[in-house]
């Protein structure tokens, strides 16, 4: 097996979105609805979103593979912190947003998403920030002890809306100046 991590590239947006859809629900909490899970991934996460991230030089979109075959994803985004909530604990001037990990969930525990973490934490260090911050859901167990191993602390709240519904997430972040690369 071998696992495999790059930067993606315009003509990934097909599998960038199938990825999209099959993970973007195990980020929500139980009881979300499935048909505002899917409004989400038709609203943000369609292939012609990815077209535009990718042609969007303020992201960086990473795609983890093994054996040749797509099984997850990240996204960073550069930029102004539109989110108050965020704003209040983040320096925008200085981080930069790890807006989307995501990894398909039969390849959890098999370090596809280690890979995928170490070439994201490296791409951002490169952009010269000195910190990355994620939101993640508070109810989201797996997902925080991840963060958690990849040096990522709760340093406030925010919240996140999928369909009608509010959810309540943590803001995490790291430095980058240990990260090499």
């Amino acid at each position: 097996m071998t696992i495999t991590t790059r930067f993606a590239t315009q003509g990934d947006e097909q599998s960038l979105h199938d990825l999209a859809a099959r993970t973007f629900g195990l980020a929500c909490p139980p009881g979300t609805a499935q048909a505002d899970i899917d409004a989400f991934v038709a609203a943000h996460l369609s292939v012609e979103s990815f077209g535009r991230y990718l042609a969007d030089p303020g992201r960086i979109l990473l795609l983890v593979s093994v054996d040749d075959h797509p099984v997850g994803y990240s996204m960073l985004v550069g930029g102004p912190i539109g989110d108050p909530d965020v704003a209040r604990v983040v320096d925008a001037a200085t981080s930069i947003e790890l807006s989307k990990f995501y990894l398909a969930p039969e390849r959890h525990g098999g370090g596809a998403a280690a890979e995928l973490m170490t070439g994201t934490l490296h791409a951002a260090a490169k952009t010269g920030a000195a910190t990355c911050w994620l939101g993640v859901n508070q109810r989201n167990e797996r997902a925080a002890r991840f963060y958690a191993k990849h040096g990522f602390e709760v340093v406030g709240v925010k919240r996140f809306r999928v369909g009608s519904e509010w959810h309540d997430d943590h803001i995490r972040q790291r430095g980058l100046s240990s990260v090499h690369g």
